[in-house]
């Protein structure tokens, strides 16, 4: 009958893979435990994030804007993508434990670096969902001004600081997430520059082009009024002239009958 030899009696060779895989098994369940519970709070968490964002009618707010249409545009893309994003969170702290569990240096340190970084990328992309339901509002608002002042101008402006909020959110946004955005504020530095000489060019030839034609449709008012003062001023002038000269004529006719004051013959 074969009897089995005792785990003194293996050879060398085959001592130590067995003794490092009795040690390795108890890590792999307990991370594989770990998984699992990962998983079902992942899961938990996708379905809560998800009813918070609906709640609060996010996907109304953002889906006229046009991160919602990157996302979609469809009915509960927003709270489906916030869904998501709670979900592989929870996933990644799952699989960090994991990792550390199974004592895997150079796998923790990658997951750690992961995690660590998630949620400063969850706070970003609040800001520019926050940012572009903000500037979409501001933009509703200018366009209402718009039955107010009856302008057509009213909607390019609208549009305009759409744009500029939706960049404004954008920069701050990415800058949030930690990426480098000096790129961004030189290129915005350029277009306010650009902008602001444009405003100025174009204002300059619309009341260029604006007053030609008034000038040309009221020239004539102009002349007829200058014609019709001049005559007035050159009366004005003869009158005065003709006063002076009669007042001066007076004088003389007095010294000329003897009404100069001096010495008379009756006092002789």
């Amino acid at each position: 009958m074969l009897q089995l030899q005792p785990a003194q009696q293996l050879p060398n060779w085959l001592q130590d893979p067995i003794a490092e895989l009795v040690t390795f098994l108890p890590r792999l369940v307990g991370a594989l435990i770990i998984l699992f519970i990962g998983w079902i709070i992942g899961r938990f968490a996708a379905r809560v994030v998800q009813r918070l964002a609906d709640g609060i009618e996010l996907d109304r707010m953002v889906l006229e804007t046009p991160l919602g249409r990157m996302l979609g545009g469809t009915e509960q893309a927003v709270s489906r993508a916030f869904g998501s994003l709670a979900k592989w969170f929870v996933y990644a702290l799952a699989i960090l434990a994991a990792a550390n569990a199974l004592a895997i240096t150079l796998l923790s340190e990658w997951i750690s670096i992961a995690v660590a970084y998630l949620p400063a990328f969850i706070a970003g992309l609040l800001v520019i969902v926050l940012g572009f339901i903000v500037a979409d509002f501001i933009g509703d608002i200018i366009e209402r001004m718009q039955l107010a002042t009856e302008s057509a101008y009213t909607s390019w402006f609208a549009n305009g600081a759409r744009m500029f909020l939706y960049f404004t959110a954008i920069v701050i946004g990415l800058d949030t997430m930690g990426i480098d955005v000096a790129i961004l504020y030189v290129f915005a530095r350029a277009l306010a520059w650009g902008l602001a000489a444009a405003v100025a060019i174009g204002v300059g030839v619309a009341f260029g082009w604006g007053g030609k034609d008034y000038v040309s449709e009221n020239i004539d008012r102009w002349m007829g009024r200058t014609a019709d003062m001049a005559p007035d001023e050159g009366s004005s002038s003869g009158q005065s002239g003709t006063g002076s000269q009669s007042s001066t004529q007076a004088r003389d006719a007095d010294r000329d009958s003897g009404t100069e004051p001096g010495p008379s013959t009756d006092d002789d």
